[in-house]
Formats: structure tokens, C-alpha cells, sequence
């Protein structure tokens, strides 16, 4: 305590503050933050080499020997299984030509490639794993649930009921109703092209099993009435205002031409 009262005044006692507490925070977020979903160590050796020979007949040509990168396409070191299972698996690669956006495509390969791809890629650097049976399941997930943490994270781009829409500078948000659930939680988990990454920070997986639920439930359907293209509340709501007031508005004229 003494030694304390002596040095309270010391020019340097802010500064050891400062950074008690910046340790302090730093220790406690280290704590506290979410830990990333990695790879599990599950793909055999030979697995791993049989992917190396398919990335490197089909894949380093863009994305250079090792994955690490080239001016063409970027680097996949730490993007883990997840990433190369939804890319690879939905057709998008290999990418047939550049452009605003990869579309998707027939699929390349067959199931156990893909893997052998993924788990070469997972080899390389921790990263999102693939999910598995139970998180993706849409009968564990809330249906209602997952429709207000879709039209609060997704419905922006991907329409209300996962109809898909269109981005700026060419890009679009592509339709939902024909994506598995395994591929709609690695899209979630990885974020492609232009969509954002939802890490378990920001919807934990138990909410991507409700999002899964409710895109699965929409599949094109329509409980009722018209689906005018299903594009969402708003222009739904408008074209009936368009087309009811103009409705009346004719009956109107007609009403008036017939009592003249």
C-alpha cells in the first residue's frame, strides 16, 4: 500500500492502466468469444492425396499449386471442407468463365470426389467443417422462428419467401427452394460471393436449423390465391392497390358513361 500511495502520481501510471486493461479485455473476450467451427481430422491420408491430384488437374489452373492464391482466383487455405462441399457440390466449381457472379451449374464431380476435394482443402488450414445430419435436419428447427431470422438477415436479398432477387453491378441473389439443407447451412457458414458470413456469433446453429426449416416449407408452394411471382409484401401489396384502384376507377367512368 505504500508503495502504491508513492507511485499513485507517477507520469507512468496511466499508461501501466491502460494496459492492465486492454489485458484484461483481451483475456476476457478470449473467454467469452465463440469458437470458430473447424475441420474436424477425420479424412484418411489417401483421401487427402487423391483430392490433391484432382485440385491440382482441375483446380490450380485459377487457384494456383498448394491453393494459395493467383491473380485469377483467390486463396483457399483455411476455407475448410465446408466452403469446397458447397461450391464444388451446388456446380459452381470449377467456374467455366469469369463474370459478376458464379452461377450454378450441373455438378463435375461425383460425391466421394468432392470429398476427396474437400478434405484437401481442409488439410491445408483449419476452417468450416460440413455439417452434419442433425444440424441441418429441418425437423429440429421452428418453422416460425426461422421465418423471423429469415426476413431479418436474408429477405433483403433473397426475397421474403427465398424467391431470390437482384443485386447491383450484375450479381443476383439466387432462389432458395431448390437448395439442400446441407448447402444452405455451409452458404450460411461460409458466406460466397456477395453474401455475408453467419458465424455462430451471429446465428447460433440451432437458428440456421430454423432458417433451414422455413426455406424448406416455402419450395415454391403457395398456400393460397395468386403468387404473383412471389416477390415479396410490399410489391405484392402494391400491384393489388394498382390493380383494385384501378378497378375502381373504371367502374366509375363506366358508372358515369351509363347514367349520361
Amino acid at each position: 500500500m505504500n508503495w502504491l500511495a508513492a507511485h499513485r502520481h507517477d507520469r507512468r501510471a496511466p499508461l501501466l492502466l491502460l494496459l492492465t486493461a486492454l489485458l484484461l479485455t483481451g483475456g476476457v473476450y478470449a473467454l467469452l468469444v465463440p469458437a470458430p467451427a473447424v475441420a474436424a481430422s477425420t479424412a484418411s491420408s489417401a483421401e487427402v492425396d487423391s483430392g490433391m491430384k484432382l485440385f491440382t488437374a482441375n483446380c490450380a489452373t485459377c487457384h494456383g499449386t498448394g491453393a494459395t492464391g493467383t491473380a485469377a482466383a483467390p486463396s483457399l487455405v483455411g476455407v475448410g471442407a465446408a466452403a469446397v462441399d458447397f461450391q464444388v457440390g451446388t456446380g459452381r466449381m470449377p467456374a467455366q468463365m469469369s463474370g459478376p457472379q458464379v452461377e450454378a451449374k450441373p455438378v463435375q464431380f461425383d460425391q466421394d470426389q468432392i470429398a476427396a476435394l474437400a478434405a484437401y482443402v481442409a488439410s491445408l488450414g483449419p476452417g468450416p467443417s460440413i455439417p452434419t445430419g442433425d444440424q441441418v435436419d429441418p425437423a429440429q428447427g421452428d418453422p416460425a422462428t426461422g421465418m423471423a431470422l429469415f426476413r431479418t438477415n436474408c429477405a433483403q436479398c433473397h426475397n421474403a419467401v427465398g424467391a431470390g432477387g437482384s443485386l447491383s453491378q450484375g450479381k443476383f441473389a439466387p432462389s432458395l427452394w431448390q437448395t439442400t439443407p446441407t448447402h444452405l447451412y455451409e452458404a450460411m457458414l461460409t458466406g460466397p460471393q456477395s453474401m455475408p458470413v453467419f458465424n455462430q456469433a451471429t446465428l447460433t446453429s440451432q437458428e440456421k436449423r430454423d432458417i433451414i426449416a422455413f426455406v424448406s416449407e416455402q419450395g415454391g408452394t403457395q398456400p393460397g390465391g395468386l403468387s404473383l411471382g412471389s416477390i415479396g409484401p410490399v410489391s405484392e401489396g402494391l400491384w393489388a392497390w394498382v390493380v383494385g384502384l384501378g378497378l375502381l376507377l373504371g367502374a366509375a367512368v363506366w358508372i358515369g358513361a351509363k347514367s349520361s
